[in-house]
């Protein structure tokens, strides 16, 4: 599986962005796919998680109730819905897909088997 993310830019405080992370490969489906960041000088986090299914979502709680992520595995896409960014949310983006036929996507990275290369996400105060 090798995995694309795009989306990132610059946008001011209180805006909006929509990460994609497109894969390929026809087995995408049943991987369970995350959404991790890293800003400088940090290490790097968990920001959401879908299951295979996409019934399944989970959170970092700094992000509950501002992202969403959802997938469309006819597109081989997973999507992250970025609502009232504020600066800390600057980082770069990484998506990731491990976990096979897992109920709820892992919440640590070392469980994810292939990860994209990132896209950047910058928030102006």
């Amino acid at each position: 599986v090798q995995l694309q993310a795009s989306g990132g830019g610059l946008v001011q405080a209180g805006g909006s962005l929509r990460l994609s992370c497109a894969a390929s490969g026809r087995t995408f489906s049943s991987y369970a796919v995350g959404w991790f960041r890293q800003a400088p000088g940090k290490e790097r986090e968990f920001v959401a998680g879908i299951s295979w299914s996409g019934v399944s979502t989970s959170y970092a709680d700094s992000m509950k109730g501002r992202f969403t992520i959802s997938r469309d595995n006819a597109k081989n896409t997973v999507y992250l819905q970025m609502y009232s960014l504020k600066p800390e949310d600057t980082a770069v983006y990484y998506c990731a897909a491990g976990g096979v036929w897992l109920a709820q996507a892992p919440r640590r990275a070392v469980e994810y088997d292939y990860w994209g290369q990132g896209t950047q996400v910058t928030v102006s105060s």
